[in-house]
């Protein structure tokens, strides 16, 4: 029996005020945006909704606000982060695949806006027509939404929440901000030669006689990158999987780019410098940066092929049982009567099959100008409905299983992308057509499911503590509208100041949907390398690497970011070591937990924001507006005073949650970690 409301229906508590809102939508602008710098750079993003719970509670207890005005707070402002992680996932790839030749235009943000909106709207509707059959599930838990509703039940913790989360913000700006200005140095690089072109070679058989292969050249190993952010999403995603995400790095690294650099080595110079030139003289920091670009990353697309396929396949139980819920749950949703309990009442559902087709309908128009042509538009526009309506529910009965957080969005998009590539291939769909259609529908889909995922939790929380459903749906709908008008800006300035698929922003998920788009509909792959990859991506699953996804992205990624994530999953693994060796007992260890990961989102957060601000004035000092880029303090700062800062940010993730640890007999708090 499904237990009564925290907030009686029949009470009447402020909740959909325009303060609430307000403060919602500031957070799904900062979140968003957040969450969008951190994956374009890191490949992973943050749950919003213990942020959006802790920031939300702490302002307006200030305000005198009631928890339902909290739980509306945190469903606007959680929203964002669904969005802009479904974005970053697919929009970057018009401009990697070279559809799109600019992004500081009119007609870009028009289209990346509809694209978002049109997404995170469906995900929404599609999510009110099921809401009612699947919050009130007995066989879904929903672990994150019980977890995020005992955090606002206990709402005095909110204040003090709210103190370590903006303290780490503050910090994270901070460091960023001296790296950034050339106190320390935030990364280093290591130039390490393999041989001598010229001199070097591989005998090819036992004797001298045998023919000889010349090798040699240089190859750059880098320490880990001093980034708040990087050290944050290591601590969060915790030891094994920091190692996992560095195993791929030391594999691109330290296995895939000396191979490759000591037997191409000689090559590469000849081809692009000429024979005579001097090793010295050879500007190898690029073409190694080259090698990692257009070798080794296929190989990385090809292992993150099959992880994600592999992820799906370890979550078919999953699946199967979302899809067969999913159907029953549109056959009752169908079927259902309106209801006048005020913790019961959804928007009017004729209202949502209305506004569900009319949306089918304009998008038939809206494929039409991306496209050209009428024939692929309405078969992108078809793909879409059904694809978005189906991973809308399976994405929200996986949240309801194992939390948004393990929700496999990648997987799902890249399944949508390659049946809407098979199909504009066989209705003669090739081309730059074909792939702005398949990357149309792609778009819509994964923005859809990650927003649907997202809503559908938020849901959850709100009938735990007695929210008005069609509230925080209308409610969501304007964080949706805000979320989708403004996230265009920071890509647009992030991709102006570093550039979607460079090694500052390398966008993985982006650069995956791009690469098999390409492969499929425009005909163009490396196919050896990708099958390659794929090779490899099946011996990591025999060999039973629990992430295969993880350590392909690991290759893709920067070794310095990776590196940076592993570093900081250590350091969470020494604060794991010393919260045993202390003995903590359970309620003091959830006390360390939650301080920790606000810590860390705090570290995320800030570095986000603030790098947010430089990108936007290198952008602008780039087109000509700002007269002078961020000035530096020293001209060849110092690695190992970065690395010392390194050291801090860790004495400060293990030192401040172990002071907050608490008495042995204090009660235990709700977890934001579970």
């Amino acid at each position: 029996m499904d237990q009564k409301p925290f907030v009686s229906e029949k009470t009447n508590q402020r909740e959909f005020t325009l303060r609430a809102i307000l403060l919602g939508l500031v957070m799904t602008i900062i979140l968003g945006a957040a969450n969008a710098y951190l994956g374009l750079r890191a490949g992973m993003t943050i749950a919003a909704t213990y942020p959006a719970a802790v920031i939300g509670m702490a302002l307006l207890k200030i305000m005198k606000g009631s928890i339902l005005e909290e739980n509306i707070a945190r469903t606007v402002g959680s929203i964002g982060e669904s969005v802009a992680a479904g974005a970053i996932f697919t929009i970057p790839a018009f401009l990697i695949t070279g559809v799109w030749t600019k992004f500081n235009t009119i007609s870009a943000y028009l289209q990346s806006t509809a694209l978002m909106f049109v997404g995170g709207l469906l995900g929404i509707l599609f999510v009110t027509f099921l809401r009612r059959i699947m919050v009130t599930d007995p066989e879904l838990p929903f672990p994150e939404s019980v977890a995020a509703a005992e955090i606002h039940k206990a709402g005095q913790k909110g204040s003090a929440g709210a103190k370590f989360l903006f303290q780490a913000m503050g910090v994270g700006a901070l460091i960023y901000s001296l790296g950034v200005v050339q106190l320390f140095s935030a990364s280093k690089e290591f130039i390490i030669k393999l041989g001598k072109i010229g001199s070097s070679f591989v005998r090819l058989g036992p004797s001298k006689e045998a023919g000889t292969v010349g090798t040699g050249g240089v190859v750059s190993v880098a320490g880990p990158g001093i980034s708040p952010a990087y050290i944050g999403v290591g601590y969060i995603i915790g030891p094994r999987l920091a190692s996992l995400n560095f195993a791929g790095g030391v594999l691109a690294w330290g296995l895939f780019a000396p191979l490759l650099m000591y037997f191409l080595g000689p090559q590469l110079v000849e081809k692009f410098y000429g024979p005579s030139v001097a090793m010295a003289s050879v500007p190898w920091p690029d073409l190694i940066s080259n090698v990692w670009k257009f070798i080794i990353r296929p190989i990385a697309v090809g292992g993150m092929l099959v992880g994600a396929g592999y992820t799906l396949f370890k979550m078919r139980k999953n699946l199967m049982t979302g899809i067969k819920r999913s159907i029953g749950d549109v056959k009752k949703a169908a079927g259902q009567t309106e209801v006048t309990s005020r913790v019961e009442k959804d928007l009017n559902i004729k209202l949502v099959l209305f506004l569900m087709t009319l949306t089918v309908v304009l998008m038939v128009f809206v494929y039409k100008l991306f496209i050209g042509s009428y024939v692929p538009a309405i078969l992108a526009a078809v793909v879409m409905a059904i694809f978005g309506f189906f991973f809308a529910a399976v994405s929200g009965n996986l949240v309801g299983t194992i939390g948004s957080s393990n929700n496999p969005i990648s997987g799902l998009t890249l399944s949508t992308l390659i049946i809407a590539g098979l199909l504009m291939v066989l209705i003669g769909a090739r081309g730059t057509s074909g792939i702005i259609a398949v990357l149309g529908v792609a778009s819509v889909v994964c923005v859809s499911s990650a927003v649907a995922g997202e809503m559908l939790q938020d849901l959850k929380v709100g009938h735990i503590l007695g929210g008005t459903p069609w509230k925080m749906q209308v409610g969501d709908i304007l964080g949706v509208l805000v979320a989708s008008l403004v996230l265009y800006f920071p890509l647009m300035i992030l991709h102006g100041a570093f550039t979607f698929g460079s090694k500052e922003l390398p966008a993985p998920q982006a650069g995956l949907m791009a690469t098999i788009t390409q492969g499929i509909v425009g005909g163009e792959m490396a196919w050896p390398l990708v099958i390659v990859g794929m090779m490899m991506g099946f011996a990591f699953i025999l060999v039973r690497v629990s992430s295969p996804m993880l350590v392909s992205v690991g290759m893709y990624l920067p070794l310095e970011t990776t590196f940076a994530i592993f570093v900081g999953g250590m350091i969470k693994g020494i604060l794991d070591r010393t919260t045993g060796r202390k003995k903590l007992n359970p309620a003091q260890k959830a006390r360390v937990e939650n301080v920790g990961v606000l810590l860390a989102a705090g570290l995320i957060a800030g570095e986000a924001l603030t790098g947010l601000i430089r990108a936007a004035w290198k952008f602008f000092f780039l087109q000509g507006v700002v007269g002078k880029d961020i000035p530096i303090i020293f001209a060849h700062p110092s690695y190992i005073l970065g690395i010392a800062v390194l050291v801090l940010i860790g004495l400060y993730l293990v030192a401040i949650p172990m002071k907050n640890a608490g008495a042995p007999d204090e009660p235990p708090p709700p977890s934001a970690v579970v």
